[in-house]
């Protein structure tokens, strides 16, 4: 199974870039919940805690089409370590504002430029896969390869954070995610002989027209999903603490991204007979089932199991949804395409998060689950409006 993996790794290059990546996307699964720790555990508010995250979300899905379309004119190595530092920068200033009990207001303003800040690593590694690859299943398999370490951020990213922030300090976890997100940002960025050529939204690939036709359901898939993500991760901490037992959340939520992190290893490794259009519609149907018993259950060992068999939805839908815009999305507008399904998922975040904060404040834990699977049955119902087939790339 793994010698497709082999072979796309093979490529010189590849293996460098792909790590580096991987440092450098650690903070996408960190910086969230480590906002939760921190500012509930500083006013004991969950319901704050998650309009802190929020805001940081809003603020990264409000510019991230703006950072792939630099990315795509100026080039990933002037773009990507200019981003990281401003984001480095606006987070530090966050925790010491959330530390030292400034007005509320300057904890907003530095979420939100830490958030607007954010580059998108994930969307690069993508358009640099795409960049040196021809073969349309060795695509395949290197985008399966990316959301396999996607999912991987997601297992380590918790666990980490919790950790440090429940057993050290409340901004250690914090601390940890910007060391991480500079370091593998400028390392990503310094690899300059497989970047993609900068320049490649010239007039004339600005002006080839973006498919919105398959585009929008799309981000509208991936929109309804943010909402599940984040509804369950601040669900998952308060269920957690409800249960007396709250430095396990960060393994719930790890659990929960290894049965994804299972699931996007196979989907590389086969050959599909069935287009990414079903494999979208039926993984994205799964997701939802997946989140209808969370609210019924109150052991935490329960609750892991069926976290990881729900987390084998995750991976085969989001490689099905980057496989459509690759095919479909004209070369020159490729990151910022893909930048586009990443905004859907963080701006579904930032309300889930919200929503679900408030509801476990007034209701309790097993309550804002609903709001998870609200969040996976409006995407299955987003997920039948995408196009049946991908367009052919322009």
């Amino acid at each position: 199974m793994l010698d497709s993996y082999r072979r796309v790794l093979a490529r010189p290059g590849a293996l460098a870039f792909s790590s580096a990546a991987l440092v450098a996307r650690l903070p996408i699964s960190m910086v969230g919940l480590g906002i939760v720790l921190l500012v509930e555990q500083r006013t004991g508010s969950y319901g704050l805690a998650g309009t802190v995250s929020a805001v940081f979300v809003l603020a990264e899905a409000a510019f991230a089409v703006l950072h792939g379309r630099w990315v795509d004119h100026f080039g990933q190595s002037r773009v990507l370590p200019l981003a990281i530092s401003v984001f480095g920068a606006g987070l530090a200033l966050m925790m010491l504002a959330v530390e030292q009990d400034w007005p509320r207001v300057w904890t907003y303003v530095f979420a939100a430029v830490a958030g607007a800040a954010l580059p998108q690593v994930g969307a690069s590694v993508r358009t640099r896969w795409s960049h040196l690859l021809d073969d349309d299943g060795e695509k395949q398999t290197a985008f399966a390869l990316e959301a396999v370490l996607d999912e991987v951020v997601f297992v380590v990213g918790p666990v980490v954070v919790t950790l440090l922030a429940t057993s050290w300090h409340p901004v250690a976890g914090l601390t940890f995610a910007l060391l991480s997100g500079v370091v593998g940002t400028f390392a990503f960025a310094a690899q300059r002989a497989t970047e993609p050529p900068a320049g490649r939204a010239t007039a004339a690939a600005v002006r080839a027209p973006m498919p919105w036709r398959l585009v929008l359901p799309l981000a509208l898939v991936c929109l309804t999903l943010g909402a599940l993500f984040g509804a369950a991760e601040v669900t998952t901490v308060a269920f957690a603490e409800e249960a007396g037992q709250r430095w396990v959340a960060g393994w719930l939520l790890a659990v929960w991204s290894l049965g994804s992190l299972v699931a996007g290893l196979v989907t590389g490794a086969i050959v599909w007979r069935r287009g990414p259009d079903v494999r979208l519609r039926w993984g994205s149907a799964a997701m939802a089932l997946a989140m209808a018993p969370l609210a019924f259950i109150s052991s935490v060992p329960l609750m892991a199991v069926v976290l990881l068999v729900g987390g084998l939805a995750i991976a085969p839908t989001m490689i099905s949804a980057m496989t459509m815009v690759e095919q479909g999305v004209p070369s020159g507008r490729l990151t910022e395409g893909m930048a586009i399904l990443h905004t859907g998922i963080v701006a579904g975040v930032a309300p889930g998060a919200s929503i679900a904060g408030f509801v476990v404040d007034h209701s309790g834990a097993s309550a804002a689950y609903v709001v998870a699977l609200a969040g996976g049955v409006l995407g299955a119902l987003a997920a039948q409006t995408a196009p049946r087939s991908p367009t052919v790339r322009a």
